[in-house]
């Protein structure tokens, strides 16, 4: 594989696969036009590809254990083009593990994910929470979240917001008709997870054509397995004073709410910011 990025399937106009990525070999897989970021036309955005990392360890390292929670470190772009991905557990046990990933493109690293997975038993007499659950989805108007951002990625979802949304705090609803791999069904949490970092779009608190806030890391926390469909959102977004900020999210699948999200943001003005 060139060092050099490549582009995605579909960049030149030329179909492109129903799917975010396009499985090359085991390890070895090619992004699609529908995985492209939003910040610059070359990458990938972080959401497809958590999710694609996550896909790989519980397709390659398959376990009865249940994902508490899932940490993702940018390093770098995410380029388009191919990439590899391995996988390695890293802390074995016979209740409790935690597995490592990483996706690189030749030589470098641009995602590493740590996951711990823990024994399942049966707490139904004590399960709760004191999350507020969101109006479902059906409820909600569309939102189609291309006015304001590009790129293939959010133009493959799906949207719906409620009407009271604000900088800095929304409630959201979305899914796509898109696998993760063309031809393959998404491992359950994966098919979750390859949503989750658009919380940071979700309920932005400054233009980001004048002020930029990408996030450096993801890090979810679940309480059951998620069920397949739309993914809820319930956004807060803060910025600090000094170029740091954070998105916080309470996330919910159809039956309720199910855990939590947070990024990192480095906050940057642009030109023509005040």
């Amino acid at each position: 594989m060139s060092d050099a990025p490549n582009n995605h399937l579909g960049h030149d106009g030329a179909a492109c696969p129903d799917s975010y990525y396009v499985r090359l070999s085991e390890d070895r897989l090619v992004s699609t036009l529908h995985s492209q970021g939003a910040w610059q036309p070359g990458e990938q955005h972080l959401a497809p590809a958590s999710g694609m990392v996550l896909a790989e360890i519980e397709r390659r390292l398959p376990s009865d254990k249940l994902i508490s929670r899932a940490s993702f470190d940018v390093l770098g772009v995410i380029h388009s083009g191919e990439f590899t991905i391995d996988v390695e557990v890293v802390r074995p046990g016979r209740t409790i593990e935690l597995v490592e990933a990483h996706m690189r493109h030749a030589d470098r690293t641009s995602v590493t994910a740590r996951v711990w997975r823990l024994q399942a038993s049966d707490t139904e007499s004590v399960a709760g929470s004191e999350w507020a659950s969101l109006p479902p989805a059906s409820e909600l108007p569309a939102a189609p979240f291309t006015k304001r951002w590009g790129g293939g990625y959010i133009a493959s979802l799906e949207g719906r917001q409620g009407a009271d949304a604000r900088p800095g705090f929304a409630q959201s609803w979305l899914r796509s008709p898109y696998p993760l791999v063309e031809g393959e069904i998404d491992p359950p949490t994966a098919a979750f997870v390859k949503f989750v970092d658009t919380a940071n779009g979700l309920a932005v608190r400054e233009d980001p054509r004048t002020i930029f806030f990408p996030n450096v890391d993801l890090s979810i926390h679940l309480t059951r397995v998620p069920e397949a469909g739309w993914i809820g959102f319930d956004t807060k977004v803060a910025f600090g004073p000094t170029g740091l900020g954070e998105t916080t999210s309470v996330l919910s699948d159809a039956n309720g709410p199910i855990g939590t999200a947070a990024q990192s943001l480095t906050v940057r003005k642009g030109r023509g910011a005040v």
